[in-house]
């Protein structure tokens, strides 16, 4: 099979080759054959350095790094509706999920594995497919207009978009989103590797202000018509940890997984796992995790040395503001992009603690919005070439001092 696809690119070639028929579209038949082959052309003498690491095989490990975290908020969505199901009375849903669960046989029963992963899985699925088809759409139209190459970076923005939506938000805003990401986020830019933003940051940012709606609130995180259910971070905005004792939410819950929210930020184990695998890897900088882990454990800190009876949020534990929300999906995934973070060694500390610090500040002091992850990181991404640039001009002058002496 493999020599059959070889041989019938080598046949397209053509075609496509500088001088071919459809020349303005090679962007496409080489996105296609470095799909499936390593690129023939490689760098063999000095002064460049080789690798065994390339761009196409980085993306691949975040892509691989994202599965745990897809696997659990998979069922976690699918166990809040069913249990959510079950609580009303009902044992089956209508429309096209509930005939493939009577096809797979696994029903709507919150207790059984198979039951929640695939009800949610049948929610997740759509919204990926409607991100990669329009996000790819984009980048294929630009890389043909620039007659560049189509970047792998696509694979990696397209899954982490999907994972930071609510699973029943309409795919009409899908491609919206990601279009606005795609777009304005990067390609406007210059496209990957020159974009200063986070494209699926981006996208998401456009969303939340454009359709607060479906975006936010009490509705949109359990996939059942009609039902309101609050997320942890918005119960405790309101009530602080006493409103979550209430209801009878523990941390353990909220580390692994068992809350209301987005797709791919539900369980912070999962999230972690998978940022430990690309640290070791070297794809995310171990500089920016621990840097942004520890300005949300001072701030967090120093809230709670400061206490604001007005403000429950004052209180919230560190370990709390790790595992709620999108903090640890964001400290793993999203600051660690090596485009639109810091490049220095202290930069990246400096990039990762203003993220940290940025993300409790507005949790705890807005008054909008529970959730600081996304704008704190975006702000980030705004201040990391200012943060780069100051420490390069600390190094100028120290060395300066040094030659002096």
């Amino acid at each position: 099979m493999a020599k059959g696809i070889r041989r019938a690119l080598d046949r397209l070639h053509p075609l496509f080759a500088r001088g071919g028929r459809f020349e303005k579209y090679y962007a496409v038949y080489e996105m296609v054959d470095t799909f499936f082959y390593t690129p023939a052309d490689v760098t063999r003498v000095a002064p460049h350095v080789r690798d065994g690491i390339d761009l196409k095989r980085v993306m691949i490990y975040v892509w691989l790094a994202t599965f745990p975290a897809i696997a659990v908020g998979c069922w976690n969505v699918g166990y809040q509706a069913n249990a959510a199901l079950a609580a009303m009375g009902a044992t089956e849903i209508p429309g096209w999920r509930g005939a493939l669960l009577t096809v797979f046989g696994v029903g709507v029963d919150p207790s059984g594995v198979w039951a929640c992963f695939w009800h949610g899985f049948w929610y997740w699925l759509p919204i990926y497919m409607v991100t990669f088809v329009a996000g790819g759409l984009w980048e294929v139209l630009f890389a043909a207009v620039r007659n560049h190459e189509v970047n792998e970076g696509f694979f990696v923005t397209s899954i982490l978009f999907s994972l930071i939506l609510p699973p029943a938000i309409p795919l009409w805003q899908v491609a919206l989103g990601i279009s606005f990401g795609v777009v304005i986020g990067k390609e406007v830019f210059g496209g990957t590797g020159k974009n200063f933003l986070n494209p699926a940051l981006a996208g998401r940012a456009f969303l939340f202000f454009a359709y607060p709606a479906q975006m936010s609130g009490d509705t949109v995180w359990t996939a059942v018509d009609g039902l309101s259910s609050a997320t942890t971070l918005g119960i405790a905005k309101l009530q602080g940890m006493a409103g979550l004792e209430a209801k009878g939410i523990t941390w353990m819950q909220t580390f692994w997984g068992m809350e209301q929210g987005s797709v791919g930020e539900v369980s912070a184990a999962m999230c972690i796992l998978g940022g430990v695998f690309l640290m070791l890897t070297g794809v995310a900088s171990y500089r920016i995790v621990f840097g942004m882990f520890l300005g949300m454990v001072a701030t967090a800190l120093l809230f709670n040395f400061v206490g604001g009876d007005k403000n429950p949020m004052f209180a919230m534990p560190w370990y709390w503001h790790l595992t709620i929300g999108g903090f640890a999906f964001g400290m793993m995934f999203m600051a660690t992009d090596p485009v639109s973070a810091a490049h220095t060694d202290l930069g990246r500390w400096i990039f990762g603690a203003f993220c940290g610090f940025m993300t409790v500040l507005i949790r705890v002091v807005n008054p909008a919005f529970p959730e600081g992850v996304m704008l704190a990181i975006l702000l980030g991404n705004v201040v990391a070439p200012l943060i780069d640039y100051g420490v390069m001009k600390a190094n100028i002058r120290r060395r300066k001092l040094r030659e002096a002496l």
